[in-house]
């Protein structure tokens, strides 16, 4: 069992930036594929970013170039560097621990979230 603890959300004037922060529990992370989701009121959940075991990423199309996702095997942490903020990127953020995709269902841990605000 994998717990994940995000951490970096807050208020934000468009245009600025976050750094949100996911710490695993199990030694094992390093052999998970890593993601973002994100999921606004009212709406589904949304994939926004993930990584691979081997550092490989790949990006939504509506955070490609703004947001960047890197990981630190040593210290079990993902990161997910947000850059050029929009008040439409205002929504909670998931980290998840899984196998390579863009789909909720090919992560099997998720952590608790965190409030990301952004403010126009």
């Amino acid at each position: 069992q994998v717990q994940l603890v995000e951490s970096g959300g807050g208020l934000v004037q468009a245009g600025g930036s976050l750094r949100l922060s996911c710490a695993a529990s199990e030694r094992t992370f390093p052999t998970y594929a890593m993601a973002w989701f994100r999921q606004a009121p009212g709406k589904e959940r949304e994939f926004v970013a993930t990584i691979s075991r081997n550092g490989a990423t790949y990006y939504a199309t509506s955070v490609k170039g703004r947001f960047t996702i890197s990981r630190g095997n040593a210290e079990r942490t993902t990161f997910l560097q947000l850059n050029t903020l929009k008040p439409d990127d205002t929504a909670v953020y998931y980290c998840a621990a899984g196998r390579w995709g863009a789909s909720p269902s090919d992560y099997d841990y998720w952590g608790q979230g965190t409030q990301v605000t952004v403010s126009s």
